[in-house]
C-alpha cells in the first residue's frame, strides 16, 4: 500500500510538472525526432504494466475484477479494493488477448458456475442479482458502534440530533439530511466549542463508521439500485453480444497460436452456447418478444425490453462473419477457420436465390451438404470437401480452381469493387 501511493504520488507530480510548463509557455512550435527504439520501448514497458495489472486482478474463482476502489483515507497508503464479479470485467479480459486458451477457458468455465449466469434465459446478467434492504432497515448505525464513540454518546445524552439520533425503537441513525460525507464533515465542524476535543480525536472514526453505514464508494447507480434498465437480475443484451464476440476472438487466437484442439472445441461450445442463447433461438414465450428483433434488456421478473437497434447488432453481424470463416488478410479474401455448426449445412440439396449486381434474380443448384450465402452480392457456396479449395467462376463462364483458402488479392480486388466479373465462388470446407 506505501509503494503504491509513492508510485501513484511520483506519476502525480510527473503530469503536474508537464501540465505547468505547458500553462506557462504553451507549445513551442518546434520539432524535434523521436527514434522508433524509444517509441517501442514505451510500448512495451506500457504492456509490462498492463499485463501485471490484469494479472493482480485475477480472481480465486478464476473470474476477473472489472473495477477497483482506492481508500487515501491513511497517510502514506493506498489500499485497492473491489466491487462485486462484472460480466463486462470477464468480456474485456476475454478482448485483451492477456489471455491464452487454456486460461480462457478456465474463465469461461468459471462464468458458467458463477452467479452471473441466469438458467432460465441460458444467458448472462450484467452483476450478481442482491437483495436490496427495506427501507427501515437502511441507515441504522450498529449500536456497539455507537457505544464505542464518545462523541456520539455525548451527542444523544444532550438531546443533540444535528449528527445522530435515536427513534422509538432504539434504532441509531445519522441526520437524514446528510447528502454524503461532506455534509457529516460541514455538521462536525459547526458542533459547540466543549465538543472540539472530541470531534479531533474521532472525527476520522464516524466518518468511517458513515462509510461503513451507507458504502457510498461502492455506489454504481441502477446497476445496485434498480431492477430494470439493466438494474439488478437484467440481462443486457449488447453485453451478452460482446461476450460472444470475444469468445469467438479468443476460438481464433487459440488456433492460430496452436493450441490444443480439445481447448479450441471447448471454447467453441462455450460460444455456441453464448449465442444459443441470445433471442433469435428462442421461442417468443421465452424471450417475451418477437425473437428476431433486438432488445436492450431483459429483467429479472418479465421478457425483453426496450426495442431498437442496439449496438447488438454490431457484434451479431461481425460474429456470423467470424462464424462463416471470412476475413481478409493483406488485401486477399481469406476463407477459415469455420465455426459454424455442422447442422448448418442442408441435408437435401436444393436451390439458392438472390439478386446480381445488376438486380436480377439469380438462381442457384445447392448440392446435399451445401451452405450458401452472399458477399459483396457475390454467391458463395460452402462444401464438405477432404482438402480446402476454392472455385472462381467468373461471369464469362470460365472456371479457376485454387488449393488452399486464401484467394488472391487481384480477384479479391474484384469482389470488393463489385465489378460484376465473379459470378460466384465455391469453397471446400475441411470435414
Amino acid at each position: 500500500d506505501a509503494r503504491r501511493r509513492t508510485f501513484t504520488e511520483a506519476l502525480g507530480r510527473a503530469a503536474g510538472t508537464y501540465r505547468e510548463q505547458l500553462y506557462k509557455g504553451g507549445l513551442s512550435g518546434q520539432k524535434r525526432p523521436v527514434t522508433a527504439g524509444r517509441l517501442l520501448g514505451l510500448t512495451r514497458l506500457l504492456l509490462r504494466y498492463t499485463t501485471h495489472s490484469i494479472a493482480a486482478n485475477r480472481r480465486d474463482d478464476h473470474l476477473y475484477h472489472s473495477y477497483n476502489l482506492i481508500d487515501l483515507d491513511q497517510p502514506g497508503t493506498l489500499k485497492v479494493s473491489y466491487l462485486s464479479a462484472m460480466l463486462e470485467g470477464q468480456v474485456a479480459v476475454l478482448s485483451s488477448g492477456h489471455l491464452d486458451a487454456a486460461a480462457s477457458l478456465e474463465l469461461l468455465d468459471a462464468l458458467r458456475q458463477s452467479p452471473l449466469y441466469r438458467e432460465d434465459q441460458n444467458s448472462y446478467i450484467l452483476y450478481p442479482d442482491k437483495d436490496l434492504p427495506s427501507f427501515p432497515e437502511k441507515n441504522l448505525i450498529p449500536a456497539g458502534q455507537v457505544k464505542g464513540s464518545e462523541l456520539l454518546r455525548r451527542l444523544l445524552e444532550a438531546g443533540d440530533t444535528r449528527i445522530i439520533e435515536q427513534d422509538t425503537a432504539g434504532s441509531y441513525h445519522f441526520n437524514g439530511a446528510f447528502n454524503n460525507a461532506g455534509y457529516l464533515a460541514a455538521a462536525l465542524d459547526q458542533l459547540p466549542a466543549p465538543y472540539n476535543a472530541l470531534v479531533a480525536r474521532e472525527r476520522s472514526q464516524v466518518l468511517a463508521l458513515y462509510e461503513q453505514v451507507f458504502n457510498h464508494r461502492s455506489f454504481t447507480g441502477r446497476s445496485g439500485t434498480f431492477f430494470g434498465y439493466e438494474g439488478l437480475g437484467s440481462i443486457y443484451w449488447h453485453m451478452v453480444s460482446k461476450l460472444s464476440l470475444a469468445i469467438l476472438e479468443s476460438c481464433i487466437r487459440g488456433w492460430q497460436q496452436g493450441a490444443d484442439s480439445r481447448i479450441v472445441d471447448r471454447l467453441a461450445q462455450h460460444y455456441h452456447a453464448v449465442n444459443d442463447g441470445i433471442g433469435v433461438h428462442k421461442s417468443p414465450e421465452r424471450y417475451g418478444a418477437f425473437p428476431t428483433d433486438p432488445y436492450s434488456h431483459t429483467p429479472a421478473h418479465r421478457g425483453a425490453q426496450q426495442p431498437g437497434m442496439t449496438g447488438q447488432v454490431k457484434e451479431d453481424v461481425l460474429t456470423r462473419r467470424m462464424e462463416l470463416g471470412l476475413g481478409i488478410h493483406e488485401g486477399a479474401l481469406v476463407f477459415g477457420p469455420y465455426w459454424v455448426k455442422p447442422e448448418e449445412f442442408r441435408e437435401q440439396g436444393g436451390h439458392f436465390r438472390t439478386r446480381s449486381l445488376r438486380g436480377e434474380e439469380v438462381v442457384l443448384e445447392l448440392p446435399a451438404g451445401a451452405l450458401a450465402f452472399t458477399y459483396c452480392q457475390v454467391p458463395v457456396i460452402y462444401s464438405r470437401s477432404d482438402q480446402p479449395y476454392i472455385e472462381v467462376h467468373y461471369e464469362n463462364g470460365s472456371i479457376e480452381r485454387r488449393e488452399g483458402g486464401t484467394l488472391d488479392a487481384a480477384t479479391s480486388r474484384e469482389i470488393f469493387r463489385r465489378t460484376g466479373r465473379v459470378s460466384s465462388l465455391r469453397v471446400g470446407v475441411p470435414a
